[in-house]
């Protein structure tokens, strides 16, 4: 007798492999055809079966091939108009994101995450897909001084984990120390130094790129991470926005911005070592930001909408 598991999975390849009908299959099984419709129902909630669109014909457009030439990234472009709401043009795009990261990983992953707007936008639209002996790796600190809870987090990691069947690492410490010699003392400790250690196995990474000035507000800039004092300081220093809470300047450039030598993301510099990066911007307002992290050449895979490419490509 087969195990409820095996029965699932030998329906979906009869049915979708083999191109069997549904009565052949209940006959074969020796149930009925209803019983082998909520078997392939339930084949695709718990991952077995997975269906996936090809790559929109928007990538392969003169905005995305432009951008693909000059960053040497894949760009995978949602095509929507001016017209589109906010709301539905992050959906458009996360969606698109969600299926490229599930189509990408495999047993034994170790996968990165930034916290962030466009990142809890896009776990949302994960499927389920359970891997064996994979994890989920936290890429930024979060903690800030007027909320030190990892709520917020956890409510990105932990169904990103679950829908992979992953182990979660967290990374418990703050967005940004306050003092530089603070964080130089926190990385020796052995706790910190074990995420760390993870971090430098990344198989994969997915992130959003955060704008001090962007229409959907940037939740490093909005939540109290950094003071108004930081934020000034920051403008006047060209500073246009963040990955992984690592603050760039529109020309890729981060390794003199003082307030990174307190920040717990990942370096581009640390990233380039990542195989894939996915990278996610719906946002035309973030146009400023997404250059400098392309010219900071923190991703593999853009993941945008056309009209923030076209914003980028007007400020190139």
């Amino acid at each position: 007798m087969h195990s409820r598991y095996e029965e699932m999975y030998e329906a979906a390849i009869r049915y979708y492999i083999q191109d069997e009908t549904m009565e052949s299959i209940a006959h074969q099984l020796q149930v009925s055809r209803s019983s082998v419709s909520r078997m392939l129902v339930q084949a695709r909630r718990e991952g077995i079966v997975r269906i996936s669109l090809g790559t929109e014909t928007g990538s392969r457009s003169p905005v995305a091939r432009a951008l693909g030439e000059a960053f040497d990234v894949n760009v995978h472009l949602v095509s929507l108009g001016d017209a589109i709401s906010t709301s539905a043009r992050m959906e458009r795009v996360c969606s698109l994101a969600a299926s490229i990261l599930v189509d990408s990983v495999h047993d034994g992953a170790i996968i990165g995450c930034a916290w962030g707007v466009t990142t809890a936008n896009t776990v949302r639209h994960i499927n389920r897909r359970p891997l064996r002996g994979a994890y989920v790796v936290q890429m930024n600190g979060a903690n800030n001084p007027r909320d030190a809870s990892s709520f917020y987090v956890g409510s990105i990691l932990e169904p990103l984990a679950e829908a992979f069947a992953a182990r979660v690492i967290q990374f418990p410490v703050p967005a940004f120390f306050d003092y530089r010699a603070t964080k130089e003392a926190m990385w020796r400790e052995r706790s910190v130094q074990a995420v760390i250690s993870y971090q430098n196995r990344l198989d994969f990474a997915i992130f959003g790129v955060g704008a001090i000035h962007g229409r959907v507000p940037s939740h490093v800039y909005s939540s109290g991470y950094l003071e108004l004092d930081d934020l000034s300081k920051l403008t006047a220093d060209g500073v246009v926005g963040d990955v992984n809470t690592i603050l760039l300047r529109e020309d890729g450039s981060y390794a003199d911005i003082a307030l990174n030598d307190r920040a717990t993301g990942l370096t581009p510099a640390a990233l380039q070592r990542v195989g894939k990066r996915i990278g996610v911007v719906a946002d035309p307002s973030r146009a400023a930001a997404l250059l400098g992290a392309l010219r900071a050449q923190t991703m593999t895979d853009l993941v945008v909408d056309d009209a923030t490419a076209n914003a980028v490509l007007d400020r190139m």
